[in-house]
């Protein structure tokens, strides 16, 4: 009988983080949720272990402030070791706010990378010395090009994808692999301003499964759902000619 999944979610009161550890959870893997919202957390691993997870271990951490190696270190040791980390975490933040307070940018840039690249690069060398393991990075489509109505937010995650990317080739021929998987819109609280609906917004359910198996297989880059690599080619392709003129 093979041995459970260890999996360490980071931001494990995300949506698509608590949909992913579901299913990690009906596996029976061993999985530990970090994050700073320890009420949230101790919910999320009563949930986790009704629907089978053989062992939750919740980790407070404000990953702005805490040392990664330290908490990998000790999050390892606890679970017994790592298989799987999953980055989830992140701010999407105003873009109007944004563009006058260069506070309210640094924030979504310190969020979403400059902390992220630093868990990123810890996970890194963690799986890297011991050979094996998947780091998964939940990324955007909004990294794939600038857009007016949320640049600040798309250039944090175009940058993380490019270094989850760099890792990834880092890994070549090592053992362990590193992707980023890049969602559209979401129906998740990060979203709950937007207008939803329609054939562009998936469940945090359905990009959640192609986040379990991105940690499995598939390429560097995974978008989420797939059809979202076609629009985005599509999109990087228009001219800014007519592109300038979009409203989007």
């Amino acid at each position: 009988m093979p041995l459970p999944i260890k999996v360490l979610i980071l931001g494990a009161a995300s949506g698509i983080a608590e949909a992913t550890a579901r299913l990690y959870a009906q596996e029976g893997a061993i999985i530990g949720i970090a994050g700073r919202n320890i009420e949230r957390l101790n919910q999320i691993a009563s949930d986790l272990r009704i629907r089978g997870a053989e062992r939750v271990e919740i980790f407070e951490a404000d990953f702005l402030a805490a040392d990664p190696v330290s908490t990998l270190t000790r999050a390892k040791s606890v679970l017994g070791g790592l298989d799987h980390v999953l980055l989830a975490y992140g701010v999407l933040g105003d873009q109007s706010e944004a563009e006058q307070s260069l506070e309210a940018a640094c924030n979504i840039i310190d969020v979403d990378f400059r902390s992220a690249a630093a868990w990123s690069l810890a996970t890194a060398t963690l799986l890297e010395q011991q050979g094996n393991g998947s780091l998964v990075v939940l990324g955007s489509v909004a990294g794939d090009r600038g857009r007016r109505s949320n640049y600040i937010y798309g250039a944090a995650k175009g940058g993380l994808g490019i270094l989850v990317q760099g890792i990834s080739h880092r890994f070549a021929n090592k053992g362990p692999r590193a992707v980023i998987v890049k969602p559209g819109p979401t129906d998740t609280a990060m979203t709950k301003a937007m207008t939803k609906g329609g054939p562009l917004w998936a469940s945090p359910e359905t990009v959640a499964k192609i986040v379990r198996r991105a940690a499995e297989r598939g390429g560097p880059v995974v978008y989420a759902p797939a059809r979202w690599r076609l629009i985005m080619l599509v999109i990087r392709s228009i001219p800014s000619v007519i592109f300038n003129k979009m409203n989007f």
